[in-house]
């Protein structure tokens, strides 16, 4: 998400930074610069005036003409001024209440709103430490009650079965009342999509809401559908008091319009983003976070945290013993942690969130890939135990049958080894030296030492 803001961001604070001493003049020429920058990222033009002019107030003030590097001043104006465009802080769901806490899904159709249920589900009882009962009130769309059947059963979350005969007010009553007998923390009520301009329908999501008076009224909506996504939340909010957004395929959107607009429009905080297509990927919005990204300066707290919720802390801990008692890092350990980096949402995922990585070129990234580590896999698996172990006995004719059987090349199983090679030198050198200790509290403390990151 935000490519070609970050690059454009990027290349013209960039500039600024050496700049001994800033005038109007240039201060103006790099505003047009962000000006550009954001309308092609498809902001919402009030955003950007209002943005802009802000910036701009401050920017000619005493603070960044007379500051000592005006350059590194300017870029932390805009990096405060986009903060407060998308809202200060992370603002989390309220669930103070006598359980059940009543969560309502809306949102147009085809925005990924049950498939959010679902993320949701799974975040709450993950993250929060929260029982969960999900229920569809969407009696209209062809398998829509089977879908969230099917992902509830993924996420382990307590499915509600209902069937397109009964009224949605029927179906949602009949769930809370059901969560309150097995005393159920959270329900999610999945609604069908609507449009705002279809009267029967908004006055039907209405009734729904004015019955059940959920303590959260989230509405979903497609990010790839720019500024256009903070009209249509807009709309909706006149209709129904929505709580808080989630913004979904995020991973799809090189822009960012939406993420940029939605608060100012709607004056409603996004509370989270979905960054891919599995349960997993959802994330709390963090405005700072996300600011500190489209500048070019990573998010490694974000990257920690999904560390220490995703990674397996018992498989790493047993790699820190290991290492710790002269044990070589063999080929089964270098598996474990493309497992662990498959688990924290793939190489796409963490390089998004590592500082520096806008400077990267397009095509190097794109060589790093989540393909690429189920590549290296396949070549593992495709080896016996005692190969996995003792990495040096893989010869010749060993690398003809372990390729034959991933359907690979032997080149394939030499750039594996090399890598491992590479990797294994790295391990070593770090324990020797208490590095993998050192790195751990670097990241924050969060993990045990040997924490299992794979770099």
């Amino acid at each position: 998400m935000f490519d070609s803001l970050t690059d454009r961001l990027s290349g013209t604070l960039q500039k600024l930074r050496g700049q001994g001493r800033l005038t109007e003049n240039n201060i103006k020429d790099s505003l047009r610069e962000v000006r550009m920058a954001l309308l092609e990222a498809d902001v919402a033009l009030t955003v950007v005036k209002s943005f802009i002019d802000r910036v701009k107030e401050r920017a000619v003030g005493q603070d960044v003409i007379r500051s000592l590097t005006p350059g590194q001043a300017l870029i932390k104006i805009v990096n405060d001024e986009l903060v407060a465009v998308m809202g200060d802080a992370n603002e989390s769901l309220n669930l103070n209440m006598q359980p059940p806490a009543v969560i309502m899904m809306a949102g147009l159709q085809g925005a990924g709103k049950t498939t959010s249920v679902a993320k949701l589900a799974r975040w709450l009882k993950e993250s929060e430490k929260k029982s969960v009962m999900v229920a569809s009130a969407d009696i209209y769309r062809p398998a829509a009650i089977e879908q969230l059947k099917t992902l509830a059963l993924e996420v382990e979350a307590t499915f509600f079965p209902s069937d397109n005969s009964q009224k949605p007010v029927a179906i949602a009553q009949a769930a809370i009342a059901e969560a309150k007998l097995k005393f159920i923390d959270v329900v999610i009520i999945d609604t069908a999509g609507r449009q705002a301009i279809d009267e029967v329908m908004m006055s039907e999501i209405k009734e729904l809401h004015l019955a059940i008076n959920p303590i959260e009224t989230l509405f979903t909506v497609d990010s790839m559908t720019g500024q256009d996504a903070a009209v249509t939340a807009k709309a909706f909010n006149e209709a129904l008091p929505i709580t808080g957004i989630i913004l979904t395929k995020t991973d799809g959107d090189a822009r960012g319009g939406a993420a940029l607009s939605i608060r100012h429009v709607t004056g409603k905080p996004i509370k989270f983003m979905g960054v891919g297509e599995k349960t997993t990927a959802l994330e709390p919005f963090h405005p700072d976070r996300v600011v500190s990204r489209i500048l070019g300066m990573g998010d490694v707290l974000s990257l920690v945290e999904e560390a220490q919720r995703k990674m397996d802390h018992g498989s790493a801990e047993q790699l820190a013993q290991k290492l710790k008692k002269g044990k070589g890092f063999d080929l089964e350990d270098f598996r474990d942690q493309l497992r662990q980096m498959g688990n924290m949402g793939g190489m796409a995922s963490m390089m998004d969130k590592l500082p520096g990585m806008s400077a990267i070129p397009a095509a190097a990234k794109q060589q790093v890939n989540d393909k690429e580590l189920a590549r290296l896999e396949a070549i593992i698996n495709s080896m016996t135990k005692r190969e996995r172990k003792k990495p040096d006995i893989i010869k010749g004719s060993r690398k003809k049958r372990i390729a034959a059987g991933c359907g690979m090349k032997i080149q394939d199983v030499n750039r594996l080894l090399k890598q491992f090679s590479q990797m294994q030198k790295m391990m070593k050198k770090m324990n020797q030296k208490g590095g993998m200790a050192k790195m751990m509290r670097g990241l924050g403390g969060r993990f045990p030492s040997g924490g299992g990151m794979p770099f």
